[in-house]
């Protein structure tokens, strides 16, 4: 179980029917509740959780709830589906957009693993710990620049990260616990998908031993964000609407994305919301069945999958509480 979130497998929910309001669909997608229900007080969990969505990020409590699916009130929908047409609105043919067009925006996670990964448990926590041994020289970065290649054909010139730099956003650790041993590594190439669709981009290819194909990381860091044309919802979330944390997963075909959701313990789970226009998709996160009363003092994630009625392609995933593009997937340690 990744820190953080509940057992992804057993509780992501298929998109109910899309529901149409003035040409434009709304998918809804309800997710189930994660971990126990104890006491405290209600206020004191919306507090530390709005808290750790602001300033921790990840390190969010582990929940590890039931599968009963949870409801989606009427004034939720309206409060969110209005948020969310008033983020579209102020981000079609903005500023922002417009630099979202041209920049690089990597959704997909810029470490990918290799095919086999991993033939054992010991392996498996080698990686989450970031525990590798180099057990070769690292190759000095043959151009100051390389290119990042989009399917529709358009490209973009950035600077390439070298293989040190690289290799040490993935090999943190240093301990005498399990560790993977590098034994090679150069620079080869790698697909992920974009703000602006798939492309193709540089990556450091690392050889781990015992494995037939290697761990890749991207040699692009993505480009500056632009100021949104927007601001956030409010200063705090309400269980109208709340921020999602980020991307977990995408899809090949870019039709289906999973995202971590937060919730309180003492509610009855959270639900999202998707309105898809022209250039833009809005997500929007809620909670219901809020309970008053005592309650534990807790964040618990939730991964939702959240299915559009077409590929994203070139259109922006935007949170309607932030007013912002979803954080990218990443891995967790």
């Amino acid at each position: 179980m990744t820190p953080g979130t509940t057992d992804g497998g057993r509780i992501e929910r298929d998109a109910v029917p899309a529901r149409h309001r003035n040409g434009t669909a709304f998918v809804t997608v309800t997710i189930s509740p994660g971990g126990p229900m104890r006491r405290h007080t209600a206020r004191a969990a919306k507090l530390l959780a709005v808290l750790a969505l602001f300033t921790v990020g990840s390190g969010a409590a582990v929940g590890c709830g039931s599968e009963k699916p949870v409801g989606h009130g009427v004034d939720s929908d309206r409060a969110s589906h209005a948020r969310a047409r008033a983020v579209a609105d102020a981000w079609h043919d903005s500023e922002a957009a417009e630099a979202m067009a041209k920049g690089y925006y990597p959704m997909d996670d810029v470490i990918q693993l290799p095919e086999d990964a991993f033939h054992t448990h010991a392996d498996e926590r080698a990686y989450t710990t970031q525990n590798f041994v180099l057990q070769t020289t690292l190759p000095g970065t043959p151009e100051r620049n390389g290119v990042v290649k989009w399917d529709g054909g358009d490209s973009l010139t950035l600077p390439l990260m070298g293989a040190r730099k690289a290799y040490d956003s993935v090999a943190r650790g240093g301990n005498d616990g399990p560790h993977l041993t590098v034994t090679g590594a150069k620079l080869g190439e790698t697909t992920v998908l974009t703000g602006r669709g798939a492309a193709t981009v540089p990556a450091w290819l690392f050889k781990l031993k015992g494995y037939d194909t290697p761990l890749k990381r991207v040699a692009f860091t993505p480009s500056k964000p632009p100021k949104p044309p927007i601001a956030p919802a409010a200063d705090s979330p309400s269980d109208e609407l709340w921020p999602l944390e980020r991307l977990v997963e995408v899809a090949g075909d870019a039709r289906s994305f999973t995202v971590l959701a937060g919730h309180g313990a003492c509610d009855d789970g959270a639900a999202v919301d998707a309105l898809e226009t022209d250039d833009s998709v809005v997500l929007s996160a809620s909670i219901t069945g809020s309970k008053d009363g005592p309650c534990t003092g807790q964040l618990l994630m939730q991964k939702a999958t959240v299915k559009l009625r077409r590929p994203l392609g070139g259109r922006i995933l935007l949170d309607a509480f932030t007013g912002r593009p979803i954080p990218p997937a990443q891995r967790q340690y």
